[in-house]
């Protein structure tokens, strides 16, 4: 793989992490509070923890890539993607068969992250 190809690969990354965080932020009064309702969150002020916790974490996570992509960057990446997905899967289990994907899409970014993660530089 080429330093380019690379690059685009871990900019493609960086676009995931910091626009997830701030749609996360910008839709909290809606579909990020509604996803955690509907997985059997009840209460207003620990579903708006957990999503701002989730959106810091993706935004350190994308600068993090953008600014210093490391091994420990690629891998840390990875874990916190493997147990969002966890956690996705055991509150809303039926987003593995929305059409869009937003479950089923977090695989190939998985391979992506690994393959960065082997030789980060």
């Amino acid at each position: 793989m080429t330093p380019s190809e690379r690059s685009c690969l871990r900019l493609s990354l960086v676009f995931v992490w910091l626009w997830t965080a701030a749609v996360s932020v910008w839709e909290l009064q809606g579909q990020s509070r509604a996803l955690l309702f509907a997985g059997g969150v009840s209460d207003t002020g620990v579903a708006n923890v957990l999503v701002l916790a989730g959106a810091a974490l993706d935004a350190i996570l994308g600068l993090w890539l953008l600014l210093r992509p490391t091994r420990p960057a690629y891998l840390l990446a990875l874990a916190t993607m493997v147990v969002m997905t966890l956690v996705a899967t055991v509150l809303s289990p039926y987003l593995w068969l929305h059409p869009l994907g937003p479950l089923s899409k977090n695989i190939p970014i998985a391979v992506v992250l690994w393959v960065l993660a082997r030789r980060p530089t």
